[in-house]
């Protein structure tokens, strides 16, 4: 759940209200009637053709009803709500709705023929749909006669925006014109849509919607139609559609074969589904970031965009570029807030107050450089961001109080432990990369995240029988905190710098703790990592900060885990995680229900879940890197690979990467041994 910011710049006017929805803003008329405050309708059983800024909502059965957000989308307008298919006055009998690729569905039919005695149905219809609505209708008969069939499909729309889908605000269908072979559809606004038939029809009859056809199959033949739709704009609108996709030039094809079958085909599902999410900043058409999820949060770039983006470096850096290209130019240049990157505040469950992402964007902003940088950055480009990160930097430095602490939000948040982690991660890998880059201020960065470890160490922990635990917060006047939930994760995600990993805010008995904390069946729920112990006062399955499973926290788990050296701890997150990606098909949603996992049993969706998810996208990539242990030094010339030992998944093959530019492949032996078998030229094996 992520709540809107206000365009005033500073903490004191960011108040949490509804997230803006693409296309659409925030809602600007009352709810509803019978739509709740905060309610979305549900899209867990949808099919999502997604290729931003198109995307297609479809119930498995492939029939468009307008109901719900049922429809076909650009640019958060909806462009076709009703698309029924009836083949002889019928319906046909859904068998099978799924995905072809990230931007397509296949749904399949079949119907009795008209004259027909027996069970056996004589028609097959197949229907192909694209995130842009374009759909083509096929026809085959098995009859063994000629058929003569009439054919109507049934269109509408309402040119709603998304937001007013979202909080159940849909107007009605417009009326339709008979528009060349199809028909079109204007709102009062002037935006317009029309779809077209190929062949085209017999009728278009505007008033009820529907386009018709006779056709003629002979025994054994096929007959394919062919739709589109095209969206026009109102006088001076930017078209639906914006600039255009970016290319997909932006992340390769990386591949992962092995013993176990699953890697692979949810890799190859994860890097689709990050290409069909990416989307160009309308104001800076060469900032390109990816949207944080469909079909409810595809608007400006957010933490989670650079989360992402970090997540998905062991693809190359050009995301990494276009993204914090796009989040630097909103940059705040004045003021106390000078240096920090505005972000709205966002829900943190039931024991905290919100938290701000714009204080979690400007801490990773330096993080996902310095990161970069390792992977093979190019200098043009990090001469080129290097001064936004800088002033992160700044921001950072002025911001933690006389304690060494940062509070979130700043002034007069809470210490959060999960934003200390990010603060003192970004302090020294910030540090590192002034450094190496001649610039002034790593000392002081250091010597901050010096005093952030010490103070972190005797303020956070809290000694009980069991060996303790951290805080997930602590307030200056005392007060503490102690629920413990998948936010411990971030604890062990301690930052990448030459030859390894910085040192964390834990020591080596309280890492420990965490790795077996993590571990336990009440955040282990056998398909990831709860967001809140299963044990723990609120505790909530569907809660995104309450007890649901959120993939991304699970990735950095199991790379935190296995980076310390708790493999055990690693590889059942990451099984379970594995698991849950094959009932899901392999398209990882945000989140979904942390119910214990039981013999049989399948993951339960949540209803409202984006799906797919940038950080559940990359964060799958992510956790499966954490097996071949991949450690770039791309400035030294230099990459090592530290696989888990185990190999808990068998032997594995990754091959596609990308390291100092050039493609990279590591292979991971049944005995854990790691090679590589592909670098760019003068890349030496490190330790």
């Amino acid at each position: 759940m992520v709540l809107s910011p206000v365009p005033a710049p500073g903490h004191p006017t960011e108040q949490p209200t509804r997230q803006p929805l693409p296309g659409g803003g925030a809602p600007t008329a009352p709810t509803a009637p019978g739509t709740r405050p905060g309610e979305l309708p549900p899209v867990h059983d949808a099919l999502l053709c997604v290729a931003l800024p198109a995307f297609a909502v479809s119930p498995r059965h492939g029939q468009l009803t307008g109901h719900g957000p049922e429809g076909v989308y650009a640019s958060g307008r909806r462009l076709l709500s009703r698309c029924v298919l009836r083949v002889a006055g019928r319906e046909p009998v859904p068998l099978q709705g799924r995905l072809a690729a990230a931007d397509r569905a296949v749904f399949v039919g079949a119907l009795r023929a008209p004259g027909d005695t027996g069970p056996d149905p004589g028609v097959t219809v197949e229907r192909s749909r694209g995130a842009d609505g374009t759909e083509r209708i096929t026809l085959r008969s098995a009859a063994p006669r000629p058929l003569r069939l009439p054919v109507e499909v049934v269109l509408g729309t309402d040119l709603a925006e998304l937001g007013a889908i979202a909080s159940g605000r849909a107007r009605s269908d417009l009326r339709a014109s008979v528009h060349g072979t199809g028909l079109r559809w204007t709102a009062p606004d002037g935006r317009s849509v029309a779809v077209t038939a190929d062949p085209a029809p017999m009728d278009a009859l505007a008033a009820a919607g529907v386009l018709r056809w006779e056709v003629d199959l002979a025994p054994g033949a096929a007959l394919t139609f062919h739709l589109r739709v095209h969206a026009g704009g109102a006088p001076g609108a930017t078209p639906p559609g914006g600039t255009g996709r970016p290319g997909g030039h932006l992340l390769p094809d990386a591949e992962a074969e092995g013993d176990d079958p699953r890697p692979g085909a949810l890799l190859r599902a994860s890097v689709d589904d990050l290409r069909a999410l990416l989307q160009r900043d309308p104001a800076h058409p060469a900032a390109v970031h990816l949207a944080a999820g469909v079909p409810w949060r595809c608007g400006p770039a957010t933490a989670e965009a650079l989360w992402a983006a970090r997540m998905a470096l062991p693809l190359g850096t050009r995301l990494a570029v276009t993204t914090l290209r796009a989040l630097g130019h909103t940059q705040l240049t004045g003021g106390a807030e000078a240096g920090r990157l505005p972000g709205p505040l966002r829900d943190a469950g039931s024991h905290l107050p919100p938290r701000c992402t714009g204080v979690e964007a400007t801490l990773a902003y330096p993080v996902v450089l310095a990161e970069a940088r390792r992977w093979g950055l190019p200098a043009a480009d990090l001469d080129e961001l290097l001064p936004v990160a800088e002033r992160c930097l700044g921001w950072l430095r002025r911001v933690l109080d006389q304690g060494g602490l940062l509070p979130d939000p700043a002034p007069g948040g809470p210490w959060r432990a999960e934003t200390q982690a990010h603060a003192h991660r970004a302090a020294l890998l910030g540090a590192d990369l002034l450094d190496a880059c001649g610039r002034p201020g790593g000392a002081d960065l250091r010597a901050a995240a010096r005093t952030l470890r010490e103070r972190f160490r005797s303020t956070f922990w809290l000694d009980d029988p069991s060996g303790g635990r951290p805080a997930a917060a602590r307030a200056p006047e005392g007060r503490s905190w102690s629920q413990l939930g998948g936010w411990a994760a971030h604890l062990l995600d301690t930052g990448l710098l030459g030859g390894g990993y910085a040192p964390g805010l834990l020591d080596r008995a309280e890492t420990e703790q965490v790795a077996r904390l993590l571990g336990t069946p009440a955040l282990d729920s056998g398909w990831g990592l709860r967001g809140l112990g299963a044990k723990e006062p609120g505790h909530n399955p569907f809660g995104h900060r309450a007890g649901a499973v959120r993939v991304h926290e699970t990735a950095v788990a199991v790379a935190g885990l296995a980076a310390a050296g708790y493999e055990k701890a690693a590889a059942a997150l990451l099984r379970g995680l594995l698991d849950a990606a094959d009932h899901f098909d392999h398209r990882l949603p945000e989140m979904y229900a942390g119910e214990q996992r039981t013999a049989g049993a399948r993951p339960v969706p949540h209803p409202a879940a984006c799906r797919p998810a940038a950080v559940a996208a990359a964060g799958a990539v992510h956790a499966l890197a954490a097996l071949a242990g991949i450690r770039p030094d791309a400035p030294g010339r230099s990459v090592a690979v530290h696989p888990m030992p185990s190999a808990p998944l068998g032997a594995i093959r990754f091959s596609g990467l990308v390291v100092a530019g050039e493609p990279f492949a590591v292979r991971v032996s049944r005995l854990g041994l790691g090679m590589v078998e592909e670098a760019a030229e003068g890349l030496q094996l490190g330790v």
